[in-house]
């Protein structure tokens, strides 16, 4: 079977991720083309897949006008610029590998959803979490009847104080104006991984949360505007240079230290970094407004519940979660399972760790699974390989958009479909 020839729109951390499905498997998949306006990006991934010269291109708007040079393209450019080139190349004819979210608004996503069904193309968002090993063997437990019927879901998203500090305060997420805001651009995975196990319609939701500590009100007094000059670095959880040094001298040249050095990662090379860019500023000098603590309460029709809380003040680890059934509960790390029965008073304990250690083993295997699911289905021209399809991703977007209401104007917003 002849390989789905794919073009990557934003040669950046996870469009290099998922292009490198192709390198595993090249057999199934082919990187023909890309369009990155950085330079060292987008020589790096033509001459990593091989793309002609007239292939490459800085703007998506001269690959969405050129004849089709694929069958597909994935979309891996910031937040807020996923809705014009999905547009255009769904009107291309292109079938679609969006990153997540769709777009920052609901208008947007809904215009996404009528440009790919019109056209009739394969389309699937990057909700990694629904393709993982733990995700599969979740709902193969509560389709058994193990816990008997869910009633309720516990959900902790543990960012991290460093991966807060890295994406949500000096990063390319720490701005609603340029990307979305945080429940959308970092936790609209969990929100459409609740909705997808309680597998039922939202009815209702409520939502607290508020950037509580990344504020210029809270630098210490003797703190600088950097990191490499600041006498109270080495007290600071948040330093800059603890925090991308230490990857370095563990070996660590990939994420995040990678999003800061175009090409060669090395300890000089992340201190000039430092020195200049924006990782290097200090935690309570920049122009971030997006949260770093939020809750989100959700109903389902029928009377189920969920609660999800979102925190940057945390150790860096996996999703923690809690089901609750009418004969039993899970426990769950992200890794390992736990099932309680009430009957039978025991316990029984699962692991989905996946063994694959290659570069799309990320987010427990997620990565390679919403590819395998992607390519599958634009091969044999079936969406049944699709789990995140356009109506399903919607759905959970649009529970986001009025969590994100109720948090701003402090009450309980319904959701009408």
């Amino acid at each position: 079977m002849t390989p789905v020839k794919l073009a990557i729109v934003g040669a950046g951390d996870r469009g290099n991720v998922y292009a490198s499905y192709a390198e595993h498997h090249p057999e199934r998949a082919k990187v023909v083309a890309v369009a990155e306006p950085n330079e060292v990006r987008r020589l790096s991934m033509v001459q990593k897949h091989g793309i002609s010269e007239e292939c490459a291109f800085a703007d998506w708007r001269d690959l969405a006008s050129a004849s089709r040079l694929a069958d597909a393209a994935i979309i891996c450019t910031q937040d807020a610029m996923h809705e014009e080139p999905a547009l255009a190349l769904a009107e291309s004819g292109y079938h679609l590998l969006l990153e997540k979210p769709m777009a920052p608004d609901e208008r947007g996503c809904r215009r996404i959803v009528d440009a790919v069904v019109n056209n009739g193309i394969m389309f699937s968002v990057g909700h990694v979490l629904r393709y993982t090993q733990y995700t599969r063997t979740v709902k193969e437990i509560i389709d058994a009847g193990k816990i008997g019927e869910v009633v309720c879901i516990q959900r902790l998203e543990p960012v991290g104080f460093w991966h807060q500090a890295h994406s949500f305060v000096r990063g390319n997420w720490r701005n609603e104006a340029g990307s979305s805001f945080m429940l959308l651009a970092k936790s609209c995975h969990d929100i459409d991984w609740i909705h997808y196990i309680m597998n039922r319609r939202c009815k209702s939701v409520s939502s607290f949360g508020s950037l509580f500590h990344f504020r210029r009100e809270n630098k210490p007094r003797n703190a600088g505007e950097r990191c490499v000059a600041c006498d109270h670095e080495p007290r600071c959880p948040y330093s800059a240079l603890r925090i991308y040094l230490r990857f370095v001298r563990r070996g660590i040249t990939g994420w995040p230290v990678s999003v800061l050095v175009d090409d060669d990662v090395t300890e000089e090379s992340v201190l000039d970094a430092l020195r200049e860019g924006p990782y290097g500023r200090c935690v309570y000098e920049c122009d971030n407004d997006v949260v770093d603590n939020q809750v989100v309460n959700m109903e389902f029709e029928g009377g189920q519940t969920a609660s999800f809380t979102m925190t940057g003040f945390t150790q860096a680890r996996g999703r923690e979660t809690r089901i609750f059934g009418t004969r039993g509960e899970i426990r769950g790390d992200g890794k390992i399972l736990e099932v309680y029965d009430f009957l039978s008073d025991t316990k029984e304990s699962v692991d989905t760790t996946r063994k694959d250690v290659s570069s799309l083993a990320g987010h427990g295997g997620g990565d390679y699974g919403l590819m395998h699911a992607f390519v599958s289905a634009v091969m044999e021209g079936n969406p049944k390989y699709i789990l995140s399809g356009p109506g399903e991703t919607l759905e959970s977007h649009l529970i986001t958009f009025s969590a994100e209401a109720s948090r701003r104007e402090r009450r309980t917003v319904s959701i009408d479909r």
